[in-house]
């Protein structure tokens, strides 16, 4: 699915490796999280965003557990008789969640660009959503998207340094609210518990993103991918945490707001020079990460149908269904459907997972999170 490029050394290997999770854990979470955060789980945010992350990880450690136990089972066949099939069906339906994905980074794009100069109504995001599809499936069309592969580590790096800059700023903004006196938290919305845990349920592809080690295995070797995930991970839960701690004395200011682009109107409200390079990380990553997905999905449709299908019919196919979804879902909608879509994906892995494993407190441990996952596939809800 990606074009091997077999950095020299290690160290580097390590770090090219790292990058690519990186990328698409931080594609779109760091700028809804915020918003869904106030309106779901209010003073308790911190805590919401650390048991979404642990969720995660322990879906990263199936990923992990998969590269190192099923991969060679799959290549000697000589697994477990359903191996081959959930490996399958799992890599069949990462299809229809990259083509959700590709969906919702260029909404969230949409509605950071339009919101920048306050005309993101409904239907002006679903215009410019449509329009940007349009460009990536000419670009597809005339040079192939393989081009754009390296705007992911440009667009990683300017995000990173852009989310440590948001930090910083809300941080310094914190001290200076703590020192006036009280803090004031955003206040506890009126949502029953099934109400929280559903819509946190439709939250999980904010961390999504560690999977993708499981298919650079033409690039990296197994221990590489191994440790690049779980490093994504441990360096993407870090931030996160630290990036809702510095802005819950902020959530109050968006008063019920649950908007695509909410994180806009806190930056404003912390220094007006901050909203800027927002909606540039915000404008440089999603259309990153969309074309990154697009040449992912690509990539499982040509290996799906046996290379019948031309690459150029692919992107027609995946393009289509993202403007049908722009103009049939909201950005949260699109949101918790992706959610859905990649705990089906996960769900499978843990199945994958459950035919390799060896002991039986692993086997339990897969089995409940494999019921986890089914539950969040069943009943994720949007916000709002």
């Amino acid at each position: 699915m990606r074009t091997p490029t077999h950095p020299k050394g290690p160290f580097a290997r390590f770090i090219h490796g790292t990058t690519t999770p990186l990328a698409s854990i931080f594609g779109s979470g760091f700028l809804v999280i915020i918003s869904l955060l106030a309106d779901t789980t209010g003073p308790f945010s911190l805590f919401a965003m650390a048991a979404i992350c642990a969720i995660a990880y322990a879906v990263g450690m199936v990923i992990r557990h998969n590269i190192a136990k099923a991969e060679p089972a799959l290549k000697s066949g000589r697994g477990p008789r359903l191996l081959t099939l959930f490996e399958r069906v799992s890599d069949i339906a990462l299809i229809p969640a990259y083509i959700i994905s590709v969906t919702l980074y260029l909404r969230i794009l949409a509605s950071y660009g339009l919101g920048f100069f306050g005309v993101n109504t409904e239907y002006n995001e679903r215009m410019m959503t449509t329009a940007i599809i349009a460009f990536i499936l000419f670009i597809g069309f005339a040079k192939g998207l393989k081009m754009l592969e390296g705007l992911e580590r440009w667009s990683l790096i300017t995000t990173i340094a852009i989310i440590f800059l948001v930090i910083g700023s809300f941080a310094w903004y914190d001290a200076g609210v703590i020192s006036a006196g009280p803090v004031t938290l955003p206040p506890l919305p009126d949502h029953s518990a099934w109400e929280i845990v559903t819509v946190l349920a439709g939250t999980l592809i904010v961390v999504q993103g560690f999977e993708t080690t499981r298919y650079l295995g033409d690039e990296f070797d197994a221990e590489t991918r191994i440790k690049a995930s779980r490093n994504s991970q441990l360096i993407s839960t870090a931030v996160y945490i630290l990036f809702v701690a510095v802005s819950l004395p902020l959530m109050h200011i968006l008063g019920g707001d649950v908007s695509g682009n909410a994180l806009i109107e806190l930056a404003q409200e912390v220094a007006f020079w901050l909203a800027p390079p927002l909606v540039l990380a915000a404008v440089f990553s999603q259309f990153s990460a969309a074309t990154a997905d697009a040449i992912s999905a690509s990539g499982n449709l040509l290996e799906m149908t046996g290379h019948r299908l031309s690459v150029r019919l692919t992107y027609v196919i995946i393009c289509g269904f993202a403007i049908l979804l722009t103009w049939t879902a909201d950005t949260f909608q699109i949101l918790a459907l992706a959610s859905r879509a990649f705990a089906f994906y996960y769900f499978l892995q843990c199945l994958v997972g459950l035919e390799v494993a060896e002991k039986t407190g692993h086997r339990v441990a897969l089995a409940l999170l494999a019921a986890l996952l089914l539950f969040i596939t069943i009943f994720a809800v949007p916000v709002g």
